[in-house]
């Protein structure tokens, strides 16, 4: 087959060898093509010769972390069936506890657990995961953890939780496993579970776990049947840069007007998320704290 450039001199010839191909084992035992130039009037010819990593078949059988990973599901889904499903809370692992942040969270965590009466579940690391986890015990409610060997910010790169029982909580060393069990922690399997996920100010590792799970529940992955509430705590406006691009997204058309601000509920307070709450469970709610009593505590 020739094809002729116009307006230029050069002109490519591109011919392979007619032949029928032996049945191979290995990619390395394919059959030439033969790619012919021509420039002019000499004619060279290249050699194409299939290549591939000789240690991808290897690597493949040796590899055991899909053993692992499924190890480490099994592992969280019998902490989960243990504890019960509950509230799921995401937020910064660097955040200290003088900060107002943390106690609003470990306020929120309280509050929450006694309206809900269910098991209250984080990473497990520091920040305001310590915040909610220290709201559930002063609640006397379930407290479930599913930490990785290494948070931002953690005490040590420990497996160890400082103060939990080993039986509330599981170390995982794949992110994989460890997102599976923070996700099947909320899915509510009949309508007397009453879970929800609460996402808190946070970074990267935050950010990352608010839009995953957020992606399920537009792709109604969770909550098709039996709705799962999602409330972002937007304390001190720390989330409104992220409100804006995603109005800029919105303008864009990456996503339809309204698609994002229908899959979450935006609090600024306390009151607002443990209304909201009380609503969709239709449950009654009276707060037994005011955030400003929290912030004149932290001033103190």
């Amino acid at each position: 087959m020739e094809v002729s450039m116009l307006g230029s001199s050069r002109s490519f010839l591109l011919s392979s060898k007619t032949h029928t191909p032996k049945p191979t084992s290995s990619l390395t035992e394919r059959g030439q093509s033969c790619l012919k130039m021509r420039v002019g009037n000499p004619i060279r010819t290249y050699s194409v010769r299939s290549l591939k990593c000789n240690s991808v078949s290897e690597d493949l059988f040796e590899r055991s972390s899909p053993l692992e990973v499924k190890k480490e599901l099994e592992t969280c889904f019998d902490l989960i069936h243990r504890l019960g499903r509950g509230i799921l809370y995401l937020g910064s692992a660097r955040i200290q506890p003088n900060h107002s942040h943390y106690l609003q969270s470990q306020e929120l965590s309280r509050e929450a657990a006694n309206l809900l009466n269910c098991t209250t579940w984080s990473g497990a690391g520091p920040g305001l995961m310590d915040a909610v986890t220290k709201g559930a015990l002063e609640a006397e409610k379930p407290i479930g953890g599913i930490k990785i060997e290494k948070e931002a910010g953690e005490w040590t790169a420990s497996k160890v939780h400082p103060y939990l029982p080993p039986q509330n909580y599981h170390t995982c060393r794949f992110f994989s496993a460890r997102k599976h069990g923070l996700v099947d922690a909320v899915v509510r399997s009949n309508v007397s579970d009453k879970t929800a996920v609460i996402a808190l100010p946070g970074g990267i590792g935050t950010l990352d776990e608010m839009f995953e799970i957020l992606a399920l529940v537009q792709l109604k992955r969770i909550g098709s049947v039996l709705p799962v509430p999602f409330i972002v705590m937007n304390y001190d406006s720390f989330y409104s840069k992220l409100f804006e691009f995603i109005e800029s997204c919105e303008d864009l058309g990456t996503v339809y007007k309204g698609e994002v601000s229908a899959l979450w509920k935006v609090c600024n307070r306390n009151s607002e998320a443990l209304t909201y709450l009380a609503e969709f469970y239709e449950l009654p709610y009276g707060s037994t704290k005011s955030e400003s009593e929290l912030r004149e505590t932290t001033c103190g």
